[in-house]
This record gives C-alpha cells, structure tokens and sequence, in this order.
C-alpha cells in the first residue's frame, strides 16, 4: 500500500466522523427548535387535542357530539387485537423492533426513490398527528425540515412511552374520515358499535382508510375501500395474522355498513341544536370549550323511544304528504281564511325574502319583473322528498312553490312526574328544513287542545264535577272595549243539554264558551293565571274570552308541559332535558335536579280531568286510535284544528307519560283541504299512534299505560252521568269536527 494511501484513510474517517458529528449537531439543533417551534416535554407527556363533547341519553347510548374533530379517547383494552394487527401489518411490521425511525425502511425509500413504499413508522405518523398536521410548510426545504423534526419528535415519543401507549395515542388522534378523528369515533360512525367489536374484517376496512381517506371512505367509494380492505387482509396474512384460508373467506365477504353520522343531522338533531345553544351559554359562564374540552352531557333523552318518535313522524308525514298534494291537484293550497280565495303574489312574496332575490336586485335593479324572469330560468339542485334527496333541474320560483306545500311537524314525550323530556322532533328533515316545531318560540294556533285548561280552571274553583249539566246554546260574551263575541261550533249545531265530559270529549264549541262563561268577567284572567302556573309563558295568554277556543299561539313543548299536571296528581314539574355535565375525566361539574314545580290541581281535580280526556279516546274525537293503531291502556287525549285547517294537534297523556304533536305548513295560510284530513284526529294524531304502537311493543322498554293511582277517599261515582239525558255519547255525531268556529 502506498503511502498516499495511508493519507487518504485519515482524511475518510475524518469525512465519516465530522459528517457524524454534524447530524447529532443537526438533530440536537432541530430538538433545541433552533429551525423552527417544537414541542415542550411536557406536551410530549401530556398531548392535548380538541375532544368531543358526548351527549349521553337517559340509557346511557351516545346520541351525538359537538366537535371541530369528532375525537373520544380511549385505552388499550378497549380496542379489538384485531385492529392493532391490521395496523402493524400494513404500517409498520417492524413497530415492536425500531425506536422511532425505521432505519431498514429509510435506506429502502431512499434507494428506490419512494417507488417501493415510505419509510414513515407509526411512530413517526403519530408525531405528525400530534404537532404538525396544522403546519403548512412551504417549498421542498419546508417539507424536507418537518420531516426531520417528526424523527425528532418520534425518538423522544419513543422515550416517554411504551409500544403500547403509542398505538393507543395513534388510534385516538389519526383521522379516518371527515367526520371521525381516533378509532372511537370512526367505529361508531361506520358499523354503530365500540371498537373492542370490531372484527377483522371490520378493522381492515378501517385501518385500509388511512391510506387515503376519502378515496378508500366504505360509505361514498364502496369498491374502492373494498380493494383497500383486501390488501390489508393480505398484508395480514403475509405477516401471519391470517391463514391462508381465512384469507380467502374474509376477501370474499362484502363491507356490511352500519353507518350512523356523529354530524348534528344524526339522532334527535333539532332536539342536539336546541342543547347545543343552551351549552354554549352554560360553557360561557364556566369557561369551557364545548367543542374542544371533551365534556360529557347526560340528557333526558331515551334513544329507543326517540327514534320511534321520529320513525312515527316520518311513517305518517310521508303519507299525509301524498294526501295533501293528491287533494289540491293544481290548485293553490295558501288561501285567505274568510272566502277561501288564492292569497295573490304569495310566491312572490316569499322569494323576495330569499338571499336570490336580493342578489338579482342588486345586479338587475328594482325591477320585479326581471327578476321574477330570471327566478323562472331552471336550474340544477337537490330537493327533499321523501323518497331522499333528489336531484332535479327546477327553477328557484318552482322550488318555492315546492317548499311551500311541504307539511311539517313537531312531537315532543316527557315524564310528568320528573319533567324529563323523553323524545323531541323538532321536523320532517333537519338537513333541508333547520326551523324546530317543538321549542318555546316555536308557536302556532292550538285549537280545542287548550279546552281542558279552561274545564280545570272551572273544575278546580267552582268545584264542577264531569256530570255537571250547561245548556248547549250560544251565549254572547263582552269584550273590555265594548264589542261582542258569540261562538258556535264548525258544524252549526246546537241544543240539549250536555255534561262536562260530553262536552270535552266532542269538542264542544258551545258547551265550552258555557264553562268559560261560568267564570265570570275574569274567567279570561283566571283561566290565563291556571295557564301561567302550568308552565306558559307571562303574558303569552291575551285575557279575552275567545281564549277558551284556543285562538293563542303556543309551543308544543308549552303544551306538553300544560297537560303534565293532569296525569301527576295535579303537580306541575318544570320540563328539563339535561340531568348532569362532567369533564373529559368524569368529573361531575353541575348537576340539575331541582326542577320547579307548583300543586295547582287536588289529586281528586286531575284524576277528573284525566277521565275527562280517557273518554275523548274512548268516546269522542280521538275515537278510533286504539283500533286503528292497535294500542292499549288507560291513555286520555285531546284533539285540535284550527280555524282554516291550517294546524292539526294531538295530546296524548297516560301514566307517566305525556306526549304533544302539532302538524302543519311552515306558512299558516297554507290549508289541508277537506273537512277530514284538515282535522287534528287525521292530521296529527297518528304519529302519537304509531309512536305508542311501536312503544308498546318494545321488549326492553314495555309500556303499558296502566291507570293512573287514584288519590284516597276517591268517589269514582263522580263520573256516572247516567241520570243525565245528554250521558250517552252520539257516536253518529261527526267527531272530526273540532274547529274554532267562525
């Protein structure tokens, strides 16, 4: 060997050790973040991401979630083996071998130039998860210098944590969907269950996702996540987490979804918007972030009897639906309310009220007719049916006229005695139609369901028992300012002599008018103090004799509330939807179990009043639902339509339980046509009776509305009117008829 030779060796190892020393130089420099942020230590140990907040039904099911990344985390044990093999297999099979930096796997990426697959470990995957999946860096050198700060940060994970408690972080930060970040959330929204369920099948479809995740999402590209699943079973079985056989059985199988969104448009999402405003006030006072600290929000609610809520809702509208555009044809259903004349321009009207309009007005000025032209050109855009979303070519002047005829309800459950709101639908379609039918605000005309707070105000001071006998005949009221008003029933028809409970349960216009007459001059007073005290707002209730008729506007949850009292011994508990909130780590931070509440019946006064509405089923205008929706018990109702077929009710009580349904237009001048259907017995109630029919068949929860217990020393004799002539109940009567009057 020469002697340069020799001279040239000092100089490699020179080369090798000073090339060395820059590197541990280099990666000090970019842990010590002299090229650019990185994490504290104490970040490393204790990773904080934006958790969910869960909201938690009265069974225990999450019935949904605010979040900016819908994120719940969980531990090793709650996760499916299943799961954490798929992942090694087709992420890092060398994950329980390297500590950090796959040095196999860098030299393979580097020398067929990415072609052979990266060398990203899960680690490392997980550092970008954690601290740099906001950055956005710029240029190659940005790219190139966050790469080196991930092997950085996944060496000093590497340090703090075991394999385990890696994969585990992972899993419950790396996105697997728009929706879903973290295994929890992704396992819930695409089979329903938790993920120690999955099964390898299920875990591969997964862990498949994470290549791409809308590329390969089981739900919008079906094939595709198909194949991707498939190549993750057979990473599996390379690796020798399958055999071959089962490989070739579980590629064989189809992707069976059982998808349910964490999005507000899930379960109960009118009743999730109405919480979720509540919440942002009560997180404003406490200084919590609803859609980042992970809070948990124990509800009322109960998943089982929500969703036959919202299935009965969605069972009789779309037939209802059918009914009412077969009924109008081609004729114009919003009418004024006298002659029954077309409102005119009320198309126009309402366009005018759109951002469209306004946008034209701007660009073609305050020229009605050229925007009216322009609002008649077609256009592309999905409509709701309910067959599902449609695409469709319609111009915005023909999608007015579409959305206006689309009927619209609300129904609402709640236990009179703890005031817990059991179910609440807010609509036909949170997606298309965002405005809530059941809230406080939400008021319409409530008809004859506001008759029995006129019988109890009368029952409970002037001691009126169910036989007591009023004259069926017009009787004429003055006003304060001097005018008159003379109701009569929709039909026109009077005479006889009637009881109470013949009275209410036909409906009775006249008989009605009598009860509030029996009051005095401040019958109107007297009957709006008893509303009040019942749970209706202040001053909602104008104090003028045709409230007896219920001409006010009120909530369904307003009447759900009202009737409660009825069927708890005559206490009225204040409405409540939530029980207790708590923080990410379970603590309880408030609790809510002191409702208001206020005795405004004797027990003996509600049990009258709660016969009084058991004989408007049994007998009267609700008569039918037993039959025809095959249910049983001891279940009292009332029935209401207003004046122009506009608004149909239905309050249905029995033991604890009382439930409000409203049905109608969005726009009060919109009419059912026909005396029948435009009636409360066909407009809402069937969605009671589909609800209660699906209730009472159902194992878990086996409701039977079993009769109310009778206070003590109670005289049941009290309801036999068989002396009276006007006892017997004229079945041949119309008993649909339960109008306002004109």
């Amino acid at each position: 060997m020469s002697s340069s030779s020799f001279k040239i060796i000092p100089k490699f190892w020179y080369f090798v050790c000073g090339g060395i020393l820059l590197l541990v130089l280099f990666f000090t420099g970019v842990g010590y973040g002299l090229f650019g942020d990185m994490p504290e230590v104490e970040d490393l140990e204790n990773p904080k991401n934006a958790l969910s907040s869960e909201i938690y039904g009265e069974d225990g099911v999450i019935i949904g979630k605010y979040y900016l990344e819908n994120r719940t985390n969980i531990g090793i044990n709650d996760i499916s083996p299943e799961v954490i093999k798929a992942l090694i297999a087709t992420e890092d099979i060398r994950f329980y071998r390297h500590s950090g930096i796959d040095i196999r796997g860098t030299i393979r990426a580097f020398a067929s130039l990415g072609t052979d697959g990266g060398a990203s470990t899960i680690t490392q995957q997980l550092s970008k998860n954690l601290f740099s999946r906001f950055e956005k860096p710029s240029g190659k050198l940005g790219r190139m210098m966050q790469k080196f700060k991930e092997w950085v940060i996944a060496v000093q994970l590497e340090r703090r944590y075991t394999k385990k408690e890696i994969l585990v972080l992972y899993l419950n930060t790396v996105p697997f969907s728009g929706l879903s970040f973290g295994i929890e959330a992704a396992s819930q929204e695409f089979f329903n269950k938790s993920p120690k369920e999955l099964n390898t099948v299920e875990a591969a479809v997964l862990i498949g996702m994470l290549k791409a995740n809308w590329k390969y999402n089981p739900k919008y590209n079906a094939e595709s996540s198909k194949m991707r699943r498939n190549t993750v079973l057979t990473q599996m079985n390379k690796y020798d987490y399958l055999s071959d056989d089962s490989l070739t059985l579980l590629k064989a199988q189809p992707i069976k979804l059982q998808y349910r969104t964490a999005a507000i448009d899930g379960m109960a999402p009118y009743f999730k918007t109405y919480l979720g405003e509540y919440m942002k006030k009560w997180c404003k006072e406490h200084n919590y972030n609803l859609y980042k600290d992970g809070l948990k929000i124990y509800t009322t609610i109960n998943s089982e009897m929500q969703e036959y809520a919202e299935s009965a809702v969605k069972k009789h509208m779309s037939e209802l639906q059918r009914k009412f555009v077969q009924s109008w044809g081609k004729e114009k259903p919003w009418r004024y309310i006298t002659d029954r004349k077309v409102i005119p321009n009320f198309i126009e009207d309402a366009l005018k009220k759109t951002a469209r309009y306004q946008n034209l007005k701007e660009e073609l000025g305050d020229n009605q007719e050229k925007i009216i032209a322009a609002l008649k050109k077609p256009v592309k855009m999905t409509i709701f049916t309910w067959n599902g979303d449609k695409d469709t070519t319609m111009s915005p002047y023909d999608s007015m006229v579409y959305i206006k005829k689309i009927l619209h309800a609300g129904f609402i459950a709640l236990d009179p005695e703890t005031g817990y709101i059991k179910a609440w639908v807010g609509g036909i379609d949170h997606k298309y139609f965002k405005y809530d039918h059941v809230n406080i605000n939400a008021r319409r005309q409530v008809g004859s369901t506001f008759k029995p707070l006129v019988y109890a105000t009368a029952i409970d001071i002037n001691k009126f028992t169910p036989c007591t006998e009023f004259p069926r005949e017009r009787t004429t009221f003055v006003t304060e300012t001097g005018e008159t008003w003379s109701p009569r029933n929709f039909d026109g028809t009077s005479g006889g002599v009637w009881t109470m409970a013949k009275g209410l349960a036909l409906s009775d216009n006249l008989i009605t008018a009598q009860v509030m007459k029996s009051l005095g001059d401040d019958g109107p007073d007297l009957v709006g103090q008893f509303a009040e005290r019942v749970g209706i707002q202040k001053n909602r209730i104008p104090r003028v004799p045709s409230i007896c008729l219920g001409t006010i506007e009120l909530s369904p949850y307003e009447m759900a509330s009202a009737y409660s009292a009825f069927v708890n011994k005559g206490l009225w508990v204040e409405p409540s939807f939530i029980t207790r909130i708590e923080d990410k780590d379970g603590n309880v931070l408030e609790e809510f179990n002191s409702p208001k509440h206020d005795q405004v019946l004797s027990e003996e006064k509600a049990m009258i009043m709660f016969t009084m509405l058991q004989k408007v089923v049994d007998h009267g205008t609700a008569f039918g639902l037993k039959g025809r929706f095959e249910v049983s018990g001891h279940i009292g109702g009332k029935t209401g339509t207003t004046q122009g077929a506009a608004d149909g009710w239905f309050m249905g009580v029995m033991k604890n339980l009382v439930c409000a349904t409203w049905v109608g237009a969005d726009d009060p001048t919109v009419r059912v046509k026909g005396a029948l259907m435009g009636q409360g017995s066909a407009m809402a109630m069937p969605i009671f009776g589909n609800f209660m029919h699906q209730l009472q068949r159902s194992t878990k929860l086996s409701y039977k509305a079993d009769m109310i217990d009778a206070p003590k020393n109670f005289d049941p004799g009290m309801f036999d009117c068989s002396k009276s002539k006007s006892d017997k109940i004229d079945l041949g009567r119309d008993l649909n008829i339960d109008g306002l009057g004109d």
